[in-house]
């Protein structure tokens, strides 16, 4: 492996559920004309999802987070106006506060087919949406080392980024009941480990002669080598309602795995803990968000998020200033202030319910507050 440093280029993907603006429920059958309307503005930088009731973005490669920002905002815009056309809103939660997954019809496409035949139940009621950043690494042994090491963070990404609290107009106990949903399905969760590059293709090699997967596209971890890019993809996030949780998240990630990359110039590296302890780290940022801090590692006890996230900035300092993120690292401790968008909604709907409010109304105001958030900051 080369010395020279990586392009730590980024991409953003994110998930949005179509509401009808008058019931504020998911829509069950879009137009046809909305998606041609939305490929008109966005070109492929916008496609289809696995629900028709879902519309995916994806930035181009950005050389940095400010491109990256504005690639985003003009899709969500777009999205927004092209939605409105029709009587629709975009929201971007990664779950919808009560409408029922069984009301939802799949997008025709061979492979939503394929993978609704393959996984039954599971996929059926895959009405979540994610959020994806790939950041470019184009060496294929450091990108198998990072990933390694980058599973220590995929909780406190998850914590920062919460959208889910509601399920079928409940709600769940949990900021982010998106992933008990994902996880029905399989190959997905905390990465496994691999020695090498070679090792993880001879893996993903069984699986391909065995008949199991077409390819590594298939594989669905919190964080894996893109099957398409030569990019980590973290996928572990909840897409974040408001655009500038996301961008301050994604440059969170980009440093936080360029200061890996420089520990290891310096022959260093994070330690590697087994994922039994970052699965239980993963579950309290399921369960509180931030609100019940995590375990630190190293010293065997749960510290407040706050401590922890100081830590990590102050890590990443010299990392932000090499990618000329100062200004987005700093808007993370603006999330753990205001709070993310499942404790945002949570909020909304205890206050409506509190004001005399019924469930459903009350809900439905939840609906509102995630259009207009969806919207903000364009």
């Amino acid at each position: 492996m080369g010395t020279n440093e990586p392009s730590f280029t980024l991409g953003i993907e994110e998930e949005y559920l179509l509401v009808d603006k008058e019931t504020r429920g998911l829509v069950i059958d879009p137009p046809e004309s909305l998606m041609a309307e939305a490929e008109e503005k966005c070109g492929p930088q916008v496609t289809s999802e696995l629900l028709r009731s879902q519309i995916e973005v994806g930035t181009k490669v950005s050389a940095n987070i400010q491109e990256a920002h504005e690639d985003l905002a003009h899709l969500r815009r777009s999205v927004i106006e092209v939605a409105n056309n029709h009587g629709l809103a975009p929201i971007a939660a990664s779950t919808h506060p009560f409408s029922a997954w069984r009301e939802q019809k799949h997008t025709e496409k061979d492979r939503y087919d394929q993978l609704t035949h393959e996984m039954q139940g599971a996929a059926r009621r895959l009405m979540i949406c994610g959020m994806h950043v790939h950041v470019g690494i184009d060496d294929d042994e450091l990108r198998i080392d990072l990933m390694n090491q980058m599973s220590y963070f995929l909780p406190h990404l998850l914590a920062l980024s919460c959208s889910s609290p509601f399920w079928l107009g409940h709600d769940t106990g949990l900021k982010s009941y998106r992933l008990t949903i994902f996880d029905a399905l399989p190959r997905t969760g905390i990465p496994e480990r691999f020695a090498s590059w070679a090792e993880y293709e001879r893996h993903v090699g069984i699986m391909q002669k065995a008949g199991l997967i077409e390819d590594s596209t298939r594989i669905w971890w919190d964080l894996r080598p893109s099957g398409r890019y030569p990019t980590l993809e973290t996928r572990v996030m909840d897409v974040c309602t408001r655009l500038k949780d996301c961008i301050s998240l994604a440059a969170l990630l980009a440093c936080t795995l360029r200061m890996l990359w420089r520990l290891r110039m310096r022959n260093q590296r994070w330690r590697i803990y087994t994922p039994m302890l970052i699965r239980e780290n993963r579950w309290r940022a399921m369960r509180y968000s931030f609100d019940e801090g995590l375990i630190d590692l190293a010293k065997g006890e749960v510290v407040p998020f706050s401590d922890l996230l100081d830590e990590l900035c102050s890590l990443i300092w010299d990392d932000a200033k090499a990618l000329g993120c100062e200004k987005e690292i700093s808007g993370v401790h603006d999330i753990l202030t205001r709070g993310t968008s499942a404790h945002r909604q949570l909020k909304d709907y205890e206050l409506e319910r509190a004001s005399g409010a019924s469930v459903e109304d009350s809900l439905k105001a939840v609906v509102d507050t995630l259009i207009h958030d969806t919207a903000k900051g364009l």
